[in-house]
């Protein structure tokens, strides 16, 4: 099967999140397709994390060492999603590629924890990054699409932890459903001003902040349903997200696309 080839060659994309996982996938996914893609994370990732890298090399990256393996023009600015001033800053930063078209919440922590271990400054530091930091995202995206009178698309990135419970995730679910109901309130209010809002809800994907919890909370349920036919990859979902940054879903707004292998089905 074919990639989307959806032209972003006029557009300035933000992902946040972008070093890494399922970030780093969309980033190159937009920069494929043409995209002045705007990198923003809280730092680069280890080489070695990179699948293409010599084993071995753990040097970190410079800032232009992300940029440079973004297809189309990339490039990265650090930012930590839970303080607003550096989302103001880096969506304020679009400006010198013509503002950004395409705003991309992706940023978050994992923690997998039982429910009566959750500790309050774990519980509000997820709560930071992941609802937080989309909120603002969204808001600040928003403002700056609307003061430059343009349309736009802004893309969060959920979970189906959204939409059903799973082991050691209370924490974790809480954020993802804000950030679902946050895509639906914003897309009521933002259509007037030709934004649409989405979410992808990813299912498990095999990224480093996963990496053990499917195992254990397999331990900890038992036998349950069929699994999907292999794990999801960071790849499979970036052309969900450029679907739903695209004209060809002009007429989509306040949804949440499940990818998960239908390993919620």
């Amino acid at each position: 099967m074919g990639t989307l080839s959806a032209d972003f060659a006029d557009d300035t994309v933000i992902v946040t999140g972008a070093s890494s996982g399922i970030g780093r996938a969309v980033a190159v996914g937009f920069g494929e397709a043409g995209a002045t893609v705007i990198n923003a994370d809280v730092r680069p990732e280890p080489k070695d994390r990179n699948p293409d890298a010599a084993a071995g090399d753990a040097e970190t990256p410079t800032d232009e060492y992300i940029a440079e393996e973004t297809p189309g023009r990339g490039i990265f600015v650090e930012t930590d999603v839970s303080d607003v001033d550096d989302l103001e800053g880096v969506v304020r930063g679009s400006r010198e590629f013509g503002g950004v078209d395409v705003m991309v919440n992706n940023a978050g922590i994992h923690v997998s924890r039982e429910f009566l271990d959750v500790d309050p400054e774990e519980y509000d530091r997820l709560h930071a990054v992941n609802a937080r930091g989309a909120f603002f995202g969204t808001q600040l995206a928003a403002r700056d699409m609307i003061a430059r009178d343009v349309s736009g698309a802004i893309v969060n990135t959920a979970s189906t932890t959204a939409g059903h419970a799973a082991w050691e995730h209370s924490h974790y679910a809480t954020t993802k459903g804000a950030v679902k109901m946050l895509t639906q309130s914003a897309a009521l209010e933002l259509a007037r001003h030709d934004i649409r809002v989405n979410a992808v809800a990813p299912g498990p994907i095999a990224t480093e902040i996963t990496e053990g919890w499917s195992q254990r909370a397999g331990d900890a349920i038992g036998e349950g349903r069929e699994p999907p036919t292999r794990a999801g990859r960071p790849e499979d979902l970036k052309d969900a997200y450029r679907y739903l940054a695209s004209e060809g879903a002009d007429y989509v707004t306040g949804e949440t696309l499940w990818v998960d292998g239908g390993s919620h089905i």
